[in-house]
């Protein structure tokens, strides 16, 4: 019985120390794997649909490390957190930015890192022990035509439904009889196509005789702007000699008031008496014209016997 138990004893030592050496192996290859590595979290505002545990990182194309987790953020769920390991020594800068990219048509998506100015410091340098350093994201790409497609794509529906309430039946059929109507019009006016051109050679025509009509109202208005340029000239004078002609008249008109005023008397007196005599004057003038009138009547009759006071011939009758 002793001997089977130192065996089962030796076993369960030999056993014990085969696992210790193990997970010392393990733990060894770990450390030593994680002595090669940089860890960070990157974090998207965007849907990461396409990445995956595993996914590639590039750093300017160049593949320098792999996703290790993809998790939500407690606080935002709206933030998804990429936690990745690259090659130990890469130069990730505080200015190192990370997108999403798609490979080819197989909609596998990676992560492209990109940036990083040569004065800039190092991204782990800033932060502290325990703590895992934070790449900006930017949104990729991909993610602005999504939401550039969504606005061209609500654009279009919006053109298409208004398409569809102008293109109703009413307008269609509003538009074929407009058609209609402007066949018939064409139609009409190649009938009429003779009347047409006569009336435009008519139109032509006006438009020259116009033309000459415009032409001679030009020259009359050049004369009749010289005319009235001269008028302005000696129009001035003219109204000049009328006013002076004007104050000759009215000192006249006062003179003979004055001189009226003085011979009142006279000329009343010679209405009283001057007039009274100028009755029979005229009788005697009258009757003395009536007179001559028959002595020249009588001379333009028979001259002879005006002169010679012979009878008067008799009127001869055949």
């Amino acid at each position: 019985m002793e001997t089977k138990a130192h065996h089962a004893l030796v076993g369960a030592f030999t056993l014990a120390v085969a696992v210790l050496g193990l997970l010392f192996t393990l733990w060894a290859s770990k450390a030593l794997s994680d002595r090669h590595w940089d860890e960070y979290e990157i974090v998207f505002t965007e849907a990461v649909t396409g990445l995956t545990r595993g996914g590639v990182v590039q750093y300017n194309g160049i593949a320098v490390g792999e996703v290790r987790e993809l998790f939500l953020d407690r606080d935002d769920p709206s933030r998804v957190i990429a936690r990745v390991r690259v090659a130990a020594g890469t130069p990730v800068k505080t200015d190192t930015i990370a997108r999403l990219a798609f490979v080819g048509l197989t909609g596998v998506v990676q992560i492209q890192l990109a940036g990083g100015s040569p004065g800039s410091p190092l991204l782990r340098d800033g932060v502290e022990r325990g703590e895992l350093p934070r790449i900006r994201a930017e949104v990729s790409a991909f993610a602005r035509l999504l939401a550039s497609s969504e606005e061209i794509t609500t654009t279009a529906n919006d053109v298409l439904l208004r398409l569809n309430r102008l293109l109703d039946d009413e307008t269609v059929a509003n538009v074929s009889k407009t058609l209609a109507n402007l066949e018939q019009v064409t139609g009409t006016l190649a009938a009429e196509r003779g009347e047409i051109a006569g009336l435009l050679r008519d139109a032509r025509r006006s438009a020259a005789r116009l033309d000459r009509v415009l032409a001679s109202a030009e020259t009359t208005m050049g004369g009749l702007q010289g005319g009235v340029a001269a008028l302005d000239r000696e129009l001035p004078p003219i109204l000049a000699k009328l006013d002076r002609t004007l104050t000759e008249v009215e000192a006249l008109s006062r003179n003979a008031n004055a001189m009226v005023a003085e011979n009142r008397g006279a000329v009343q007196q010679f209405s009283q008496e001057g007039l009274a005599q100028v009755g029979p004057t005229l009788v005697e003038l009258r009757s003395l014209l009536r007179q001559l009138d028959r002595a020249a009547t009588r001379i333009e009759d028979s001259p002879s016997r005006a002169i010679l006071g012979g009878p008067t011939p008799e009127e001869f009758t055949p």
